[in-house]
């Protein structure tokens, strides 16, 4: 079914598995940089569900991670510290 991380692959998805017999209805936003149509490739991160928030591409959005707020606490201190910095 999943891989772990809360993601289902779009080939499970179209086959509904993981789904549960209905999607969430998330609500996705972007950055305001992102809202440019000539931007592309940008992430979408839904939290109008308790307990849940959803993370996923704009160019994929088929693919949705989600994960706990207290997760996302987690992965948004370390992206502001640097620790995922790819040019380091």
């Amino acid at each position: 079914m999943q891989d772990g991380t809360g993601t289902v692959s779009p080939q499970q998805f179209s086959e509904g598995i993981g789904t549960m017999n209905a999607i969430p209805e998330y609500e996705f936003v972007s950055a305001a940089a992102c809202r440019d149509k000539k931007v592309g490739n940008c992430p979408q991160v839904a939290v109008n569900l308790p307990g849940v928030v959803a993370l996923r591409d704009s160019e994929r959005p088929e693919t949705i991670v989600t994960m706990t707020p207290d997760q996302w606490v987690t992965l948004t201190d370390a992206v502001k510290a640097g620790e995922f910095d790819l040019s380091a």
